[in-house]
């Protein structure tokens, strides 16, 4: 100990050493690091590492503001969605910004790597012992309790002032990586199994989630999509690996009307590869069967991403800036996988919720799962919820749970809350307001009432049948994202034969009057098992929108009447 703490202090004074003519200021820190990760000692001063730098955009509210421009439909730009030089062009880097950065990293002997489409976003490889001095940072080594794995992070790094304004955040820094991503293959696995709400045995979910039972609670066409513009995205992370033979035995069994050659294109991000001798974890098998199952005809491209990524986010910046690339990103995104908000810095997370913007500006709807931890578990000595991200976002449309049938009740795994990095976005100033000025004194205290609220829809959530060495029952909002996605997609094609723009960016259409196609769900509630001997209990399903299932689930054929198709 002795030891490492004098190797602690030369380090220090090397750094001084190095950086003590240039001005710096403190760009983020921490206090302590999360809870499961301890220190082991500076990290090895020749290693070299992967430092992602955010520039900022010339003017930072541009594609926020084009986004709303295109997607309320009191806007004469309504569905009027922008190409991706259109975009690039809003969210690129001053040429002063640029020169600036530029001038930095050159003078400091680096050279630059761009990763997005527009610059706004490069990377530089260094070695820790520069890193340290180019940053006034003290690089660590931490070992994370569970898995071992180790990681290289500072609890705090500066920038020179000149830099002021032109940089938004270095990347990875202070963010640690979120324990999910990081756990052995097989805890990733949904087969628990949780409490089956009775049905009515003559029903079409009388033996479970299945196709039928989906198209027969929302109205969802068996008829197939036709428009071949149309696309549907799915993004799959942690080695949830979907099989083609499992979806043929699918669509065999539970779309016999479906040719069972239907297949998904896959597109690999960071080494991933859709491997056909890997053994199924589940969450790949559910989401491309409820995707390619009930989205009849539309294509259905598998965004596999791997573990050779430097975002130190487990992909999700990586796929996003896959998908600005492409001339033609995929209308509808959906995604499971989510994570708690306070696991990633705001400046982090605001970077991410920006590209997010730019896909729905360009006309992507994006769908995420809302978590399956209901209100959220407290962490450490903080006792309030703890909110889920992306669903955080106000840029993206967060899917809550579901379960039963006819009538439906608020599945009680469905994570929903209130931001503590995001205000509320003006377009849930009356949804939300009413239902704060009605409930709003139920958990008091416990959240952030002037909040991004979430979810913001909700589909069913339990017992989805899905094949794989047999059929077995999953539960989550991991399927009601995909099953919204499969219904939106469907809506998009009956607007592209139209002549018609997709529906793009939902939520300022959803809380303007789109919800009047929803059903409003009032039963049942949120709660969280946080340990073998606490279960927290969360919200209430209530008239009107709600932290558990937002404005409801969706009916196609009122979607259609609504939408005038």
């Amino acid at each position: 100990m002795i030891f490492a703490k004098a190797l602690l202090t030369l380090t220090y004074l090397g750094l001084a050493c190095a950086t003590s003519s240039t001005n710096f200021v403190v760009h983020e820190n921490i206090r302590i690091p999360p809870r499961g990760f301890t220190s082991v000692g500076p990290a090895p001063q020749g290693q070299t590492i992967t430092l992602r730098i955010a520039l900022a955009q010339a003017n930072k509210n541009a594609i926020v503001d084009a986004l709303y421009s295109v997607s309320d439909p009191t806007s004469a730009n309504y569905g009027q969605h922008l190409s991706k030089a259109e975009v690039n062009a809003l969210v690129a880097p001053s040429s002063d910004t640029k020169n600036v950065v530029d001038s930095w990293l050159h003078a400091n002997g680096f050279n630059v790597t761009p990763l997005s489409p527009a610059g706004d976003w490069i990377s530089i490889n260094v070695p820790v012992s520069k890193a340290n001095a180019l940053l006034g940072a003290n690089f660590t080594t931490f070992t994370h309790r569970d898995t071992g794995r180790q990681f290289i992070r500072t609890l705090s790094y500066s920038l020179p002032e000149s830099l002021r304004g032109h940089v938004d955040l270095v990347h990875p820094t202070v963010t640690f990586p979120d324990p999910a991503s990081i756990a052995p293959v097989a805890a990733k696995m949904k087969r628990a199994i949780h409490e089956v709400v009775q049905r009515d045995v003559s029903s079409t979910c009388a033996n479970g989630t299945i196709p039928a039972c989906l198209q027969d609670l929302y109205k969802i066409p068996t008829a197939p999509a036709t428009n071949k513009k149309n696309s549907l995205g799915v993004t799959g992370f942690f080695g949830n690996n979907a099989h083609y033979a499992f979806l043929e035995t699918f669509l065999q069994q539970y779309r016999p009307d479906m040719n069972p050659a239907t297949n998904f294109s896959v597109v690999g991000v960071d080494g991933g590869s859709n491997d056909q001798d890997v053994p199924s974890v589940s969450e790949g098998e559910l989401d491309i069967q409820y995707t390619v199952g009930l989205a009849t005809n539309v294509p259905v491209t598998y965004y596999f991403i791997g573990t050779e990524n430097n975002d130190a986010l487990g992909g999700y910046l990586d796929e996003a800036n896959l998908l600005l690339g492409l001339d033609a990103p995929p209308l509808v995104l959906t995604t499971s996988y989510g994570q708690q908000e306070s696991t990633i810095s705001f400046e982090l997370t605001e970077r991410l919720c920006q590209v997010y913007a730019q896909l729905g500006a360009r006309g992507t709807t994006i769908l995420y799962a809302s978590g399956d931890s209901g209100p959220g578990c407290p962490s450490g000595n903080n006792t309030n919820f703890q909110p889920t991200f992306p669903s955080n976002c106000p840029f993206v449309t967060s899917v809550g749970g579901t379960q039963g049938f006819a009538p439906e009740e608020a599945w009680t795994g469905s994570s929903g809350g209130f931001s503590n990095y995001y205000p509320r976005p003006p377009y849930q100033a009356a949804a939300v307001g009413t239902y704060l000025a009605r409930h709003g004194h139920k958990n008091a205290g416990k959240y952030n009432a002037s909040g991004r609220a979430f979810p913001d829809i909700a589909a069913k959530a339990d017992e989805f049948i899905v094949s794989e060495d047999g059929p077995f029952p999953l539960f989550g909002t991991s399927a009601s994202s995909p099953t919204m996605a499969s219904i939106i997609a469907l809506i998009n094609d009956k607007l592209l034969n139209k002549g018609r723009p997709p529906l793009g960016f939902l939520n300022p259409w959803l809380y303007g009057g789109g919800f009047l196609a929803f059903t409003d769900i009032t039963k049942g509630n949120s709660s969280a098992r946080c340990s073998f001997t606490e279960t927290v209990q969360g919200f209430d399903a209530e008239v009107g929108w709600d932290p558990v299932t937002g404005l409801g689930t969706p009916r196609f054929d009122k979607l259609v009447s609504l939408l005038g198709l």
